[in-house]
């Protein structure tokens, strides 16, 4: 089966309300890529119908321009569920995201460029999630089922793939998936996905190269 994926930004809104919004101004100030055209998430586990106004929390939110895909957390009983969206049952909490901060006027250097690839020098294990949108990931070792990377450019995998791997997630078309050893769950580039009943048998435990022809997926052996 073949498809799209897309990642979706996940914002929680705490008590007292008013201050959450003017901390998010203050990021998107910072960083105005930080929420920029990306589809969110809206969880209201934080708070309850007594912390927010929550019609007017979404109109607060649709109005910096927010994209709001669904919501999860929130109690059923509350007013104004069809504003937000459906809700979304699930998912899997990866921590805070680091919002990089402006660089000041004031600043006697330049910021330091940032390495076309990454390099990770070990395994990556069940449940771990590597994510670099500024090029390529490298990984020494392999990576486990229940692991993820995301890569803006290319994955090179010195292993056996067996977790799922997502080339190209920022929009690069050109992106490509290098592995020594394919037991993948999941193969991605720039949001076409392949699962695992979907890949070759032929191709299984064999070192292989995917990339994007035609729309779809393709896979060939490199050995």
């Amino acid at each position: 089966m073949q498809g799209r994926s897309f990642l979706v930004l996940v914002l929680r809104p705490e008590p007292p309300v008013e201050q959450w919004l003017a901390d998010l101004d203050a990021r998107v100030a910072q960083s105005p890529a930080y929420l920029s055209g990306k589809p969110v998430l809206v969880d209201l586990s934080g708070v309850t119908a007594a912390d927010a106004d929550l019609p007017g929390l979404v109109r607060a939110l649709q109005g910096r321009g927010l994209r709001i895909l669904a919501v999860e957390g929130g109690d059923p009983s509350w007013t104004g569920g069809a504003e937000w969206g459906r809700a979304l049952p699930g998912g899997r909490p990866v921590g805070e995201v680091a919002v990089p901060e402006a660089p000041s006027a004031e600043a006697a250097e330049p910021p330091p460029v940032e390495p076309a690839g990454l390099v990770v020098a070990e395994p990556v294990r069940s449940g771990q999630s590597v994510i670099y949108p500024q090029g390529d990931v490298t990984i020494i070792g392999s990576v486990a089922s229940g692991a993820e990377v995301f890569a803006g450019g290319s994955v090179h995998v010195y292993g056996t793939l067996r977790g799922r791997v997502v080339a190209g997630f920022v929009g690069n078309p050109a992106a490509r998936v290098f592995c020594q050893r394919l037991e993948a769950e999941l193969v991605a580039i720039d949001g076409v996905w392949r699962t695992a009943d979907d890949m070759d048998p032929a191709l299984r435990g064999r070192a292989v190269q995917a990339w994007l022809e035609g729309g779809a997926i393709a896979m060939a052996a490199l050995d």
